[in-house]
């Protein structure tokens, strides 16, 4: 992999933040590449609308602000709106079909997935849901490994949240796995 830009866009208490520091971290400390990561949100801390650029490469980043994405998340109706044009034709938008009604106009490979049900119906607590779809995004663009993400994790979650982190992101590369071309 040479440079993968990413934007990660939703609401504030998505975790969309913290999914975004969480690769970039992994990709630094753990996949020995480089990383960039920057964010943006609303005046509300929840509810507000949030983005967080992402770029990982293995040469040096100049600028850190994410122009054309080559892969963008977006987990509100209120994120794909605004950022849905904004992708790399061929690039990869991934949505959660109970939170985004999408429209065919993009040009990019468009990967709707029920992560929040299948958190929901799998784990029951919404509070990972952000991991799901972190899972989901590295199966995809296939950017880092399972291994490092948890190894993150392990730095900043208390030990008995570990378990459902880890069910989230096997959950989130599973769904992934359904519809990887």
């Amino acid at each position: 992999m040479e440079r993968c830009r990413l934007v990660f866009s939703g609401s504030g208490g998505q975790g969309i933040i913290t999914a975004a520091v969480i690769l970039s971290e992994a990709a630094v400390l753990y996949e020995k590449m480089n990383a960039v990561q920057s964010q943006a949100y609303g005046p509300a801390a929840r509810g507000g609308a949030t983005r967080s650029d992402v770029i990982i490469s293995e040469s040096n980043i100049n600028f850190p602000k994410v122009i054309q994405p080559n892969v963008l998340i977006c987990l509100t109706q209120e994120a794909y709106n605004a950022f849905c044009n904004i992708i790399r034709p061929g690039g990869l938008l991934i949505t959660d079909t109970r939170f985004v009604k999408t429209e065919k106009k993009v040009d990019a490979q468009q990967k709707e997935l029920a992560m929040y049900a299948a958190v929901m119906e799998k784990i029951g607590k919404p509070i990972v849901f952000n991991i799901c779809m972190l899972g989901a995004v590295i199966r995809m663009a296939d950017l880092v490994g399972p291994e490092s993400i948890m190894k993150v994790l392990e730095s900043r979650i208390p030990s008995g949240f570990l378990e459902m982190n880890r069910k989230a992101l096997e959950l989130g590369m599973e769904l992934a796995g359904t519809v990887k071309s």
